[in-house]
Parts: C-alpha cells; sequence; structure tokens
C-alpha cells in the first residue's frame, strides 16, 4: 500500500468566493492519488498576543493540530498592498508560537496565488519565503506558481483552462515530489 500525504491548505483570503479559493480547489483536483488535501481554516484565529501563547484559544490548537498532523503545508495567497494579507501572517503567528515549539517547523512547503495584476501574487509569495525559511520550512524554490487570471484560466466548471493545465499540472508534480522527499 502506497503511503497518503496530508497537505495542509492553508489560503490567505476569507472571501468565500475568492480568485485564490478557486485556484486552490482546481490546483488540487490536479493532485496525485497519494496527496490528501484538506483546507486549514484560519478566518477564526483571534489576533496574535504573546499572553496567550501558553493558553492558546481552541480555534489556535485546532490550527497546530492540523498543520502538526500534516506531511507539508502548501500556501495560496492573494498580494495585499504588495505583501501577503495580515489573516495568513496572524494565522502562522499562531501556528509557529511559542518560540521552540511551532507547528511549521520542516514542514515542506508550497507557495501559490493568482490575481488580477501582471505580476500575479509575486511580492506576497517573496515575502512569505522569507517567514517560511525563518520557520525552518523547504520551500519548493521552481517553478514559482504567481499567476495572472486571464480569460482561459478555468473552465465553467471551476477547473484550469486547456492553456493553463499543463503547467499547473507540472507545478502539482513537482511539489508532490517535493513533499514526498522531505517527509519525515
Amino acid at each position: 500500500m502506497t503511503k497518503a500525504y496530508r497537505i495542509a491548505v492553508i489560503i490567505g483570503s476569507l472571501r468565500k468566493e475568492s480568485l485564490n479559493r478557486k485556484f486552490a480547489r482546481a490546483l488540487m483536483q490536479l493532485a496525485p492519488e497519494d496527496m490528501l488535501f484538506r483546507e486549514s481554516a484560519i478566518g477564526d484565529m483571534p489576533l496574535y498576543t504573546e499572553e496567550e501563547e501558553n493558553n492558546p484559544p481552541a480555534p489556535v490548537i485546532r490550527l497546530k493540530q492540523e498543520i502538526s498532523e500534516s506531511d507539508g503545508v502548501l500556501f495560496v495567497t492573494p498580494e495585499y498592498n504588495r505583501s501577503i494579507p495580515g489573516l495568513l501572517k496572524n494565522a502562522i503567528d499562531q501556528a509557529s508560537r511559542p518560540y521552540g515549539r511551532s507547528s511549521f517547523s520542516g514542514k515542506p512547503a508550497g507557495i501559490a496565488g493568482v490575481s488580477p495584476g501582471a505580476a500575479g501574487t509575486a511580492m506576497a509569495q517573496q515575502h512569505l519565503r522569507n517567514v517560511l525559511a525563518f520557520l525552518d520550512m523547504p520551500t519548493l524554490g521552481q517553478p514559482e506558481l504567481f499567476i495572472q487570471a486571464k480569460e482561459g484560466l478555468f473552465d465553467p466548471e471551476g477547473n484550469f483552462g486547456e492553456a493553463s493545465r499543463p503547467f499547473l499540472q507540472g507545478w502539482m508534480d513537482r511539489y508532490s515530489s517535493w513533499v514526498r522527499h522531505h517527509s519525515h
């Protein structure tokens, strides 16, 4: 029997119909059978405060547990003011604390994002890479996946369109290999 790899998916947007949520769901459809993706909700996270580190609220405990039980993490983020959304940064801060007890340490990461702008989410992803390096997460470097949302990216059913699918399938194949290689 083949090992199943559990991947926590963290989407940096609250909107149910967000472009990045749609992108994440379409991307998960390209995964091989041994990759099991599960979205980790972050919209219920209270704002991080050091006073609660040793007695975190239930949403923080849940997020830390979902990440700890995963074999990898996929971050799908929009770009706000040339960086990652505060929602995403707050969730990362919550799950990485207290210092020395980060749920992220050693988990192989992938980063993706889509935006109407020509640069996709390149700046947000670069900022996120800096954070993930500090968290000791081996992060897939190539291919990079900052995508401009254009006509044809999605088909009417919400899957990737024919022109987009080969590149995105190649990314998913590479990320899956990355997780298999770096999982403990």
